[in-house]
Parts: structure tokens; C-alpha cells; sequence
């Protein structure tokens, strides 16, 4: 079996927002949806502060919530773990968004450009198709496909890999197999400390965060939010916060 998944090392990204960027530029989400996004927390108190960027967007949960709550099935999963959207099954109630824990769901009613009319840029991206229904970030599943009826590996071949990843100048992402010992997540998960956010909840995300204490100096006192769980604690907060999102149609 396969399943995809993404890792984000938090000891690496430097909050460029660069992946944010190629997002954008390769699927083309409506305006005001941010697939892939970039949190910047601070935690502890002066002088004892220490900042993490997080990148948050579609966990491709093992039991997504999302899928449970839509009525029309235009949610989907497919048995490698990612979660997908037809459109045109898609009827716009937002029960997916309301029910996704990590807020990584959005619905945009009607098309705004930042100068009133469109620039070439936005006109050429602008899809009709994705106004008014639900959208989330697939892991570029386009291309991971693609790539592999070519025989390109997904995580190791630029093609065949989600677009943030291929972007992250700083390698701070990483996409691959789960299911697969030998694969580049599954090595960095064996050798890192990592956690998941809400796993509290059950939904068995698919992203993961590595985050290792040992590289802050044990000699330096620690304010409480980092003081061994606080990290955990804190992204996974960061995922309940508000999402400036268009209102919902009544």
C-alpha cells in the first residue's frame, strides 16, 4: 500500500512563504484561499523567546472529517490517503469546512482582484469551476499521477512532487510514502522528534512536524511553552486560529 504524506521541519523553515507563493501559482486557488499557508508564532517571554514558523493547510487525515460531512460525496479519499474535491459534485453547503478541525477548507462566493479588474496574471488563473464550491489543498495530486504513469517517484522527482516542496529553499518540506520504511518521511520520522497537530482528536493527519528539543541549548532555562510539550501544544492551538474567509451564501 501507499500513503502519501507531508513533513515540515520546523528547525529549518525560515517563513519565506515562498511555498505559499508556488501554491498559488501552480493550482490556482480562488482569490482569498490559501491552500498552503505559514504561521509565525512566538513563544516564551522576553529575553527567553524563541520563534517557530509553521506551515499549516489539508492534513489528508487517516478519518477526515470533511469526508463524513459532505452530503453530495464530491469529498473524497483515495485508498493512498489523499483527499480530493469534485467539483461538479460539489454543492457549496461548506459542511466540509465547518467540520475540518485545521480550518483548511475554503468556499469563495465571487471573484475579487486587489485592483477592481483582473491583471493578465489573474485572468489566466481565474476558474469559474472553483467559485462557490469547496476547495483544499490535494497534495498537487495532478501531478503526483502524472508523474507516476511516467515512472517518476513522488517526494524524490521534482515532477512528480507537490509544488511547496519543490519550492522550499530552505528543504524544510518533505513529501513521500508512509507506508514505505525506506522512504525519505518515513527516515526522518524514525530519526526525529515529531508530532502531529490535534491528535487528540482522532483524525490521523498526514502531515507531520518535526521539532527537536536536544537542538536548544539544554544549559539555557526554558520558558514554559517550550519546555518539552508546549511546542506540541502551541501549533496545535495555531490551528484553531480564525481564517479570514468570505461569509457563507444563507
Amino acid at each position: 500500500m501507499t500513503r502519501w504524506a507531508m513533513v515540515a521541519d520546523l528547525r529549518r523553515c525560515v517563513g519565506c512563504q515562498t511555498c505559499t507563493a508556488s501554491c498559488k501559482v501552480t493550482n490556482a486557488p480562488p482569490p482569498g484561499a490559501q491552500w498552503r499557508r505559514v504561521i509565525d508564532m512566538e513563544f516564551g517571554e522576553y529575553p527567553e523567546v524563541r520563534r517557530a514558523f509553521v506551515p499549516v493547510g489539508c492534513q489528508h487525515c487517516d478519518e477526515p472529517s470533511c469526508v463524513a460531512a459532505c452530503p453530495s460525496t464530491a469529498t473524497r479519499q483515495r485508498a493512498d490517503g489523499i483527499v480530493t474535491m469534485d467539483y461538479d459534485l460539489c454543492i457549496g453547503c461548506a459542511y466540509c469546512a465547518v467540520a475540518c478541525p485545521y480550518q483548511a477548507r475554503y468556499r469563495t462566493l465571487h471573484a475579487s482582484f486587489a485592483y477592481g479588474e483582473p491583471m493578465d496574471s489573474e485572468t489566466v488563473t481565474n476558474q469559474e469551476s472553483r467559485l462557490a464550491v469547496a476547495t483544499t489543498c490535494t497534495f498537487c495530486v495532478e501531478r503526483n499521477d502524472d508523474g507516476l504513469a511516467r515512472g517518476l517517484q513522488p517526494g524524490v522527482d521534482p515532477e512528480a512532487t507537490p509544488a511547496c516542496v519543490n519550492a522550499c529553499i530552505a528543504k524544510a518540506m518533505t513529501f513521500g510514502d508512509l507506508d514505505d520504511p525506506d522512504s525519505n518521511v518515513s527516515k526522518l520520522l524514525a530519526e526525529n522528534s515529531h508530532f502531529r497537530m490535534h491528535e487528540e482528536l482522532g483524525n490521523g493527519p498526514g502531515f507531520f512536524y518535526l521539532w527537536d528539543m536536544g537542538a536548544i541549548d539544554p544549559s539555557s532555562p526554558l520558558p514554559p511553552a517550550l519546555d518539552g510539550e508546549g511546542i506540541r501544544s502551541a501549533p496545535a492551538a495555531a490551528g484553531r486560529m480564525p481564517i479570514p474567509m468570505p461569509p457563507m451564501a444563507s
